[in-house]
């Protein structure tokens, strides 16, 4: 039993050894990512012109989940009956 155990203690410190030489990572000598300059992009507006890209509230029909009404911050509703997939503007030609 003791000789098993010593030769357990040497193969755990013998064998670690070997697998720590073989993670260590290798220097890198050649330079492969080039520098990207940023100076080709410009800074822009990607979200709504106006205002009207709000949404006020959000509406579905109790009996059809696919029919929807939207009201949005510009003082619009908008009906969908397909669940978002197209929309139509209800209140489009009121004042």
């Amino acid at each position: 039993m003791r000789t098993l155990l010593l030769s357990i203690f040497i193969a755990v410190i013998i064998f670690p050894s070997q697998e720590i030489t073989a993670q260590r990572k290798k220097k890198n000598t050649k330079t492969t990512s080039k520098e990207v300059s940023l100076d080709a992009f410009k800074f822009r507006n990607v979200g709504p012109a106006f205002l009207s890209g709000r949404i006020s509230d959000i509406v579905t029909h109790p009996d059809n989940e696919n029919v929807w009404y939207v009201a949005v911050g510009s003082g619009g509703v908008w009906k969908t009956e397909n669940a978002g997939t197209t929309w139509n503007p209800i209140f489009d030609d009121q004042s």
